[in-house]
């Protein structure tokens, strides 16, 4: 019998639709499928439970006896999965008649025992062959023919199992059309609150160079400010507080992201490390910010925003294959 048989499975198979579906490769890590066959005298079931993991992570739970079939197995689904903890599992058991045997052994050591109390205490009926059939060990299931037909159970281990997956890959593109239109959505906020950083920066730099000239001013005293020194202390500044450059590859990683998401499969560790530039980019507007007025404290406050929607998109992407 099973040896999956005490982990309980959902008696419904899933059938997922396949309307609304993400562009086309895109799935997610995430889903569940199973498939069930039923010959003369034994049914198989395999069911697939998939979450994400960096890499593929195959777990593989099937009865005594389907050893010869688990390389077979492991190849089919390295060849449709790349990216995810799977836990594979295949259920076996009999049916109908097959399914019930007798222990044989069993039965007459009992109706040996009986018959020799009935010598020993002189007493002439026979024994109750009902009773004797309802004792432990008398019942039981049938042994398991695997050996005998491993080369039938393969093909339809296989069957199920391409069945499965193909079910599993229907839910996991539901899904990653879901996860693709809430990214598409935090990457247009991106783009929206940078356009608002851009500006902001842009006013910010005369109001940055009118509290230099003030306060150098202040420190000089009354000695006299030459224009020109002004000039090259405004423009150091500015250029130490420029965002130009970090808006402009925040704006390419946001287009460079779009596109994986619109493209073919296995992108998910391309979109993480999109994440982590765009995450580079966004401390480095955070750190150049100028000053402490509406401009500058305006500018900290969307650059954190934009930071907060780069790490939920990153939480989203973990469930990206």
């Amino acid at each position: 019998m099973s040896a999956a048989k005490s982990q309980s499975a959902p008696n419904n198979v899933v059938n997922v639709g396949t309307t609304g579906l993400s562009a086309p490769g895109l799935k997610s890590m995430t889903g569940y499928a199973q498939s069930q066959a039923v010959e003369n005298g034994w049914s198989l079931r395999v069911s697939i439970r998939s979450v994400n993991h960096r890499f593929l992570d195959l777990h593989l739970r099937m009865p005594d006896g389907f050893e010869p079939i688990e390389p077979r197995i492991r190849q089919i689904v390295r060849e449709r999965i790349r990216r995810g903890h799977l836990d594979v599992t295949v259920y076996y058991e009999l049916a109908g008649p097959k399914a019930v045997g007798v222990n044989r052994e069993v039965a007459a050591a009992y109706l040996e025992a009986a018959r020799s109390l009935g010598k020993q205490f002189n007493i002439q009926a026979e024994p109750d062959l009902g009773a004797i059939l309802r004792l432990p060990g008398v019942i039981g299931p049938a042994a398991s023919s695997i050996g005998e037909e491993v080369e039938r159970l393969e093909a339809v281990v296989t069957r199920c199992l391409t069945e499965s997956l193909d079910k599993l890959d229907r839910m996991r593109e539901q899904e990653a059309s879901h996860l693709r239109q809430e990214m598409l959505a935090r990457l247009a906020n991106i783009t929206a609150l940078s356009a608002n950083v851009e500006v902001l920066a842009a006013r910010a730099v005369p109001a940055f160079a009118k509290r230099l000239e003030a306060r150098l001013k202040e420190l000089l005293g009354e000695a006299q400010l030459e224009p020109a020194r002004l000039a090259q202390e405004a423009a150091v500044a500015a250029e130490r507080s420029d965002v130009s450059e970090e808006l402009a590859r925040l704006r390419s990683h946001v287009h460079q992201f779009e596109a994986l998401l619109s493209g073919g499969s296995d992108v998910g560790k391309k979109l993480d490390f999109l994440l982590q530039e765009m995450q580079r980019e966004s401390n480095t507007l955070l750190s150049k910010t100028p000053g402490n007025e509406n401009e500058g404290l305006e500018i900290t406050r969307l650059t954190i925003e934009i930071k907060s929607e780069i790490e939920k998109l990153r939480e989203q992407v973990q469930n990206i294959e």
